[in-house]
């Protein structure tokens, strides 16, 4: 006679059932959070496509509000593009100066937290690195007003004295400070925490076995890193930098305070009437004195600046989705091949 089978046990079966309802939960509230992304940044877009969308199609030439708007040396403007094509250099041009003077020091600070540094002092200075995000923009442009512009005053007249000849470092060097070496310098102090933590986490995931074998072999401390340390971390290091440079080019209030900007396209980063203004700051200082479809016209300036600042993310997050998932899967197929 065969046995009855028991029921599973009443206390076993609650715990199951409360672990099947928490995934659910979990899940639904997961797949919610990443569908609720997707919809904001669609939001997002859709809102600067519809309200930039009647200044892009305009005829400037014969709105006079359009062909008006900042007009530089009484020049009309005859096309959106034309009118936002300066500002795309300029927003362009000054995130560039931040990632070549902020991309090595970030890099430099993340190598000494993870390989230089004693374990209390990188622990707080990644601490004192990290509070820099929380630092809010307007304070570093009031920093850049009150206390770059007149320090970066003598090395602006060594390099426009003797290297002048440069277009770089060419015109007459500006007596206020007002410059886009100013505002590149205080863009590249803003970028520093998220391309220090994002370079220090990855030059911490080095495999320890890979650098000490380097260390075993004879190799110094710095033949290590360069040969173990920098090439693992490579691609990180690139979405970093790219991750920072998406961070500059949205830039608004610290630009807006220090630069003295103009419409036109310029590669001086010494003068005062010569700086390519940015997108960003050219809508928080004009948005609220414009006319309707000047407004128009602003937001289809910052439409661009989303097409290209998303842009430079994605590659960046590219970058990094390619730095690891492929030994995995070749891992994975190996052990199905030997299972």
């Amino acid at each position: 006679m065969a046995d009855a089978i028991s029921p599973p046990a009443p206390a076993a079966s609650r715990r199951k059932s409360t672990r099947r309802a928490s995934d659910t939960v979990f899940l639904g509230l997961s797949a919610t959070s990443a569908v609720s992304i997707m919809v904001i940044l669609a939001g997002v877009a859709i809102f600067l496509i519809i309200q930039g969308l009647p200044a892009i199609t305009a005829n400037w030439s014969e709105n006079a509000d359009l062909s008006s708007i900042q007009n530089p040396a009484q020049v009309p403007w005859t096309s959106f593009w034309e009118y936002v094509g300066p500002l795309l250099w300029g927003s362009i041009f000054s995130a560039l100066i931040a990632m070549v003077l902020g991309a090595p020091v970030a890099i430099g600070i993340a190598l000494f937290i993870s390989h230089y540094a004693p374990r209390r002092i990188a622990g707080a200075l990644g601490y004192i690195v990290d509070l820099l995000a929380a630092v809010p923009s307007i304070v570093f442009g009031l920093w850049g007003i009150a206390v770059m512009r007149p320090f970066l005053l003598p090395l602006s007249d060594f390099l426009g004295q003797y290297f002048g000849w440069i277009p770089l470092f060419a015109g007459p060097v500006s007596s206020t400070g007002s410059t886009m070496l100013a505002g590149g310098v205080v863009l590249a102090v803003m970028i520093l925490p998220i391309v220090t933590s994002i370079t220090r986490e990855i030059f911490l995931q080095t495999p320890r076995l890979h650098e000490e074998a380097a260390l075993a072999l004879g190799a110094t401390r710095w033949e290590m890193i360069r040969l173990s340390v920098l090439p693992y971390a490579r691609s990180g290091m690139i979405s970093a930098t790219l991750l920072g440079l998406g961070r500059a080019l949205g830039e608004t209030m610290a630009i807006a305070l220090i630069i003295s900007p103009s419409l036109l396209y310029s590669v001086r980063i010494l003068t005062d009437g010569y700086n390519s203004q940015t997108i960003a700051a050219n809508i928080a200082l004009n948005f609220p004195v414009a006319t309707e479809i000047q407004r128009s016209a602003l937001i289809g300036t910052g439409l661009m600046l989303f097409v290209i600042s998303f842009a430079v993310n994605m590659v960046a997050r590219y970058i990094i989705g390619a730095q690891g998932p492929k030994p995995t899967r070749k891992r994975r197929r190996k052990e199905g091949k030997v299972a």
